[in-house]
């Protein structure tokens, strides 16, 4: 009973400063401490994202800034994944010499590429999808090789000593023990991933909630562009709990600490 009472006092600790946070955002305004022009209450950007989900108009953006982040995410994983385990398993040698190279590409704002990939792709959605898929990708890269390196060697001898092949030890012990690393590496790709949304919506683009958020700027739309902040928010929260559940759906093992043995 007590663990339920701390869980449920620790629970609502964290909620404090979110509350106390919209709180004060409904409050200074209407008071007059922050300028309502430019820091609108948070009631009256609640009804602001109501008549957008009531128009249909926020599902049409959703819809259009999930399809970009999703093929961006899915195409960053679906080729950090086999590098990494390249890199970080089969040829270790050449992963300690490329280390610097990735390392300087890593810190390559995805944003100053852009018209790189608008050379390449147009305006169109492959240049946002690139910038998208180029933040991603090394973040999941990085962990990946981190997680197989991080691997105890002598769960790999035992298994070959006990005559597992290369595609058991990859399966058995390779990838459940990199696992954890790796979902780590995937939910900081996603925030990415969402950090760069709003700058690939702004050029060649009609619909997204980096459109919305850029449209209404421009516009002097305040209210709007609150409701398009908090929709982000709340879609890459989302995304981040999915992985997170899909983490724990997958891994059904978990690390024992010292103070549990």
């Amino acid at each position: 009973m007590n663990e339920y009472i701390k869980e449920a006092k620790e629970h609502l600790i964290d909620m404090s400063g979110i509350v106390t946070f919209f709180a004060l955002w409904e409050i200074l305004p209407r008071i007059g401490v922050v300028d309502a022009l430019f820091i609108p209450p948070l009631s009256v950007v609640l009804q602001t994202l109501w008549q957008l989900t009531a128009g249909g108009a926020l599902f049409l953006h959703i819809a259009a800034s999930l399809q970009r982040t999703l093929i961006g995410l899915a195409l960053a994983v679906g080729t950090g994944l086999p590098f990494g385990f390249l890199l970080g398993g089969v040829y270790p040698k050449l992963s300690r010499q490329l280390r610097p190279l990735l390392r300087m590409l890593g810190q390559i704002n995805g944003f100053s590429l852009f018209p790189i990939f608008i050379l390449f792709f147009g305006i169109g959605e492959g240049a946002k999808v690139s910038i998208i898929f180029w933040s991603s990708i090394w973040p999941i890269l990085f962990t990946t090789i981190a997680g197989i390196k991080q691997i105890d060697p002598l769960l790999i001898k035992s298994a070959r000593s006990m005559g597992a092949s290369r595609a058991t030890i990859f399966w058995k012990v390779i990838l459940p023990g990199a696992a954890p690393v790796i979902f780590t590496g995937v939910r900081t790709g996603a925030t990415h991933a969402f950090l760069m949304l709003m700058a690939a919506e702004v050029i060649g683009a009609s619909a997204g909630l980096g459109w919305l958020i850029h449209n209404s700027a421009m516009n002097s739309v305040i209210p709007r562009l609150f409701a398009g902040v908090i929709s982000i928010a709340v879609l890459g929260a989302a995304i981040t709990y999915a992985l997170h559940y899909l983490e724990e759906l997958l891994i059904d093992w978990k690390p024992v600490s010292k103070n549990e043995s």
